[in-house]
């Protein structure tokens, strides 16, 4: 059953890389675009995602902001949230956690690995 995707990204070659690996590597076709966090969390109540793509670093309001809002209401706890950032510094993986993301990967993404963590979610 194909999975509804939101993926969360202000910057187009990182949008361009996700949207490419997730429509072309994966087969994903039900996939929407915030550019910003308030857009994410109003995308996130009008559509429901299985899947959210979070990137950190976002204008208007940041992500991490973002994930504190989703995952404050009920009908995010279960969703799959995970930060994608440039943000690797020491720290920051568990920064994200502990802010609710279930999961972290660093950008530049490593293809070979976003593929292999997001597969088992597609099943």
């Amino acid at each position: 059953m194909p999975k509804r995707f939101l993926v969360v990204e202000d910057e187009d070659d990182n949008l361009t890389l996700v949207m490419h690996i997730l429509k072309f590597i994966l087969g994903q076709q039900d996939i929407l675009v915030a550019h910003d966090g308030l857009e994410a969390i109003r995308l996130a109540y009008d559509s429901h995602p299985d899947i959210i793509l979070m990137d950190l670093t976002l204008p208007n309001l940041d992500g991490w902001e973002a994930v504190r809002s989703l995952r404050s209401d009920e009908k995010f706890r279960d969703t799959l949230i995970v930060a994608m950032t440039a943000h690797a510094m020491v720290g920051d993986q568990e920064q994200a956690l502990e802010t609710g993301c279930d999961a972290y990967m660093s950008k530049p993404l490593n293809i070979d690995r976003f593929i292999k963590f997001i597969e088992p979610y597609l099943s």
